[in-house]
């Protein structure tokens, strides 16, 4: 009787303890949390007005920011002339245009070039293609041969041919950014990126009536479906279709 009557008190109080707490625990049976389908209209409303607010917006298409994925021979020309007359790196900018433009290389490919792949005495460039491409030898026009003389007086030390006023290699993203900036500066009327100068050469060089499986080897493709795109759209076809 001694033991029961001294368990009873202490039971009291921790059920009366559970009771208190069990009553300031937030939990949907005493009201202080809500399961969100029963929240208040207004503050969900509320909520999702913050959540749009803060959703990013959303990315144009390129067809709403350009009217093509490549450039024509006069619009590679005025970005060159346009590079030229900016600043101290003018004709680094212009040479790096130039060279992507004539070899048709991805940013990549065009910003990992080194001397040791110039062939000064044969007028050759040794060219290494990403993305499992097929690696080629192009020839070095007279203009690019100039260009690059010159480039390798302005900056003799390095080893890559495109170098930034630190002397390290440019980087893809600079040079996306500082075309972008000549593309500004230009009075051409949509944005433009590098990989449009790829695209250029490849639909120029088809427009002149390059061989396709020649064109094939000299972007590096290894599948010709690739390079038919470029063929696809070469006005030359359909010459002679109405002989006025």
């Amino acid at each position: 009787m001694t033991t029961n009557a001294t368990v009873a008190p202490v039971q009291a109080r921790l059920s009366a303890a559970i009771r208190s707490e069990n009553e300031t625990m937030p939990t949907t049976e005493n009201g202080t949390v809500q399961i969100a389908s029963l929240r208040p209209t207004a503050k969900r409303s509320m909520l999702q007005a913050v959540a749009e607010r803060v959703r990013p917006p959303r990315r144009q298409r390129n067809s709403e920011r350009r009217p093509r994925e490549y450039l024509t021979p006069a619009e590679v020309e005025t970005l060159i002339v346009t590079a030229k007359k900016r600043g101290r790196y003018g004709h680094r900018d212009a040479t790096m245009i130039l060279i992507a433009y004539r070899h048709g290389l991805r940013v990549g490919e065009l910003c990992t070039l080194t001397w040791d792949q110039v062939d000064f005495g044969q007028g050759l460039l040794h060219v290494t293609r990403l993305k499992h491409g097929v690696r080629s030898v192009h020839p070095l026009g007279g203009e690019e041969l100039r260009a690059l003389r010159r480039l390798r007086r302005d900056q003799p030390e390095g080893r890559h041919l495109f170098q930034t006023e630190r002397d390290a290699p440019m980087t893809p993203a600079g040079f996306r950014k500082m075309l972008a900036r000549i593309d500004e500066a230009s009075p051409l009327a949509f944005p433009v990126h590098p990989h449009m100068l790829r695209h250029a050469c490849g639909y120029k060089l088809a427009n002149d009536g390059q061989d396709t499986r020649a064109l094939q080897h000299y972007l590096g493709h290894r599948n010709i479906q690739h390079t038919v795109r470029y063929t696809e759209l070469a006005a030359d076809r359909f010459k002679g279709f109405w002989l006025d």
